[in-house]
């Protein structure tokens, strides 16, 4: 993962225009980059771990000038370390075809195993590598190119978005399809272009033909054809991009909520990848105070935070204290600063804002440095106030949030908070190496299961079930654990965006008095992911059906599934960061429910994106 670009000129060469393609997308993050040209001598590659820049310095002096067909890569590393050589694009033995590639094919490794063993020599530790040597193998069998892609993409399961580049055709194609991640195609009299963002397609033409799910699509120059798996060719009909600055700010999505959803695989990214260590099991903050000697004074901390923020703060209390055995308390910041606090030696007060500019939190903040505390922030917001007053800060990268209910900064404060977490507990020495790398190890697979939620099939499901709740009486999120804030979470965004009535609770409490509300005309929206409570969360979920509740499940526990009335399954992953993942539906379940009831959804009456004031 993360950006693909693809170009082929008429005249003139592609290097330039793919490096400048690839910048584009550099938002998005990556850890490497690299191009396939073909030009007379066949295929060739330029790959290099790191920013583009160390690819365009490879690139310098004229190399691989003059072609006029090829594709470009920026990579997030998921299976393989960066390096130059994981790096894309990746090539098949015979170097007949040069692929490039977002996302995960999950039978990679049954393929692997079976090319293997006809004699392939795999040279990277990438899952995109198999479907070249799939396609190579059908190409020195005879196939034509158009059928040995179709050919070798049906062997391939999983979520992904690929470009392939080939020398075996008397003109060259450009080929690219698409499960899940996005990809669009545009083509003028003169060129042909295919991209993982229009961002990087509009500086050609605003005539964009945008690739669905289950698409294969041929380019040719002034010419594209678009297939289905089975080879059927499809009518995909070019649509004209207007942007305003505004407008494109917001892609090809009809509000920047949305499109901020669907940004958070690339935060995950951008807050997460740069900072792991791999080898020492371990992160790294790019700022001072985050080192041995520093964090293992820390005796508490103390965190405060207003809203999502805050909800972010409970999460990062389940993580601190479960992983690095820390002492932790979570206030709201409004109420911290009035309600006369102790706090005990070496405490790190910890603030968490999107924009560091909320009012409540610095002064809680400010409180807690009169007070002897050491000060950390983690934000989104580089030279905001709150990173100018804490001593320690953690910048989540997010990018600007311009939706005012908060999506993809939560994801990024949950995340910070998993490597903070992990680097107090490598410092205070209650995380080994071995349990480190393991906690990195499934943080780095987690983007194509958030990517997976965000696929068609997924948010197909949520829409369906804001469909048939739309008119719910009202709305109660339950949960368990690290998962009880996300039903925080969830029923807040519900709150703020479509004006229906939602609370969160414990669903341990739910017997305490929120029992009292279940009846058939409430909406109940249980949380479950696999890990201890599971069960005791399927006992509540009993509870609910035995009093005529209807409830929706979200996540990855089977026996949750098989109890619910209706569910969107999250794919399985570590406890500890199920929150990302199961946050998803429930964004989207707000967001469908407020598209149908006719809300101002990036506006929400009465809300402010940043609340200066108390």
């Amino acid at each position: 993962m993360c950006g693909i670009i693809g170009t082929l000129l008429a005249e003139g060469s592609v290097v330039e225009g793919i490096l400048e393609g690839l910048r584009l997308l550099e938002y998005r993050g990556y850890d490497s980059a690299g191009v396939a040209v073909l030009d007379k001598k066949g295929i060739s590659i330029r790959r290099k771990a790191g920013r583009i820049e160390h690819l365009a310095a490879a690139l310098a002096g004229g190399a691989l000038s003059g072609a006029k067909a090829g594709i470009g890569h920026t990579r997030w590393a998921t299976h393989g370390a960066p390096s130059d050589t994981n790096a894309h694009p990746h090539t098949d033995t015979e170097g007949r075809v040069a692929i490039v590639h977002n996302g995960i094919f999950e039978n990679y490794a049954e393929l692997r195993a079976e090319l293997s063993t006809a004699g392939v020599v795999f040279k990277s530790e990438t899952d995109t590598e198999v479907l070249a040597h799939l396609i190579g193998r059908e190409l020195a069998r005879g196939v034509e190119l158009g059928a040995a892609v179709l050919h070798s993409l049906r062997r391939v399961k999983g979520y992904y978005a690929v470009a392939v580049l080939s020398q075996d055709h008397d003109q060259p194609r450009l080929f690219c399809a698409r499960s899940g991640p996005p990809l669009a195609v545009a083509v003028t009299k003169t060129g042909a272009y295919l991209a993982s963002d229009v961002l990087a397609l509009i500086p050609h033409t605003r005539e964009i033909v945008f690739i669905e799910d289950g698409d294969v699509a041929e380019l040719e120059i002034g010419k594209v054809t678009v297939r289905n798996l089975d080879g059927k060719v499809i009518d995909r009909k070019a649509r004209r991009v207007e942007w305003d600055p505004e407008e494109a700010g917001k892609g090809t999505y009809p509000h920047y909520m949305l499109k901020e959803i669907h940004e958070q695989p690339d935060v995950l990214a951008r807050t997460a990848f740069d900072r792991i260590r791999e080898a020492k099991g371990d992160v790294e903050f790019d700022t001072a105070g985050w080192d041995d000697t520093e964090l293992k004074t820390i005796e508490r901390v103390e965190i405060m935070a207003c809203g999502t923020a805050l909800h972010a703060g409970y999460i990062a209390r389940y993580l601190i204290e479960g992983l690095a055995r820390v002492p932790v308390e979570c206030d709201y910041a409004s109420e911290f600063r009035y309600r006369d606090p102790v706090l005990a030696g070496n405490t790190m007060a910890l603030a968490i804002s999107q924009s560091g500019e909320t009012a409540d939190t610095l002064a809680a903040l400010r409180l807690a440095k009169e007070l002897g505390a050491h000060t950390a922030a983690i934000c989104n917001v580089n030279g905001s106030t709150l990173v100018r007053e804490a001593q320690r800060v953690i910048l989540t990268n997010a990018g600007p949030e311009i939706g005012v209910a908060s999506t993809k900064a939560f994801v990024a404060q949950i995340t910070a908070a998993y490597l903070l977490a992990l680097r107090i507990g490598r410092a205070r020495g209650t995380i080994s190496k071995e349990q480190g790398q393991e906690l990195v190890d499934e943080l780095r697979v987690l983007r194509p299961k958030m990517e997976q939620l965000l696929g068609e099939t997924a948010v197909k499901a949520v829409r369906g079930i804001a469909e048939r709740h739309q008119n719910a009486k009202g709305f109660l999120f339950l949960g368990r654990g690290i998962n009880f804030p996300v039903a925080l979470e969830g029923a807040l965004k519900l709150k703020e965006i479509s004006y229906v009535h939602a609370e969160g609770y414990a669903a341990g409490e739910m017997k305490h008095g929120p029992i009292a509300l279940i009846e058939p005309s409430m909406s109940i929206v249980a949380l479950n992911a696999i890990g201890p409570l599971a069960d005791k969360m399927r006992s509540n979920i009993e509870q609910v059906r035995a009093r005529g509740g209807k409830v929706i499940l979200i996540g990855s526990d089977e026996g949750s599934v098989q109890l619910a009335d209706e569910h969107v399954k999250v794919p399985e992953c570590s406890e500890w960061l199920s929150p990302i993942l199961n946050v998803i539906p429930l964004q989207l379940l707000s967001y469908s429910i407020a598209l149908l009831k006719g809300c101002d959804i990036d506006k929400p009456r009465n809300l402010a994106k940043s609340v200066t004031v108390e």
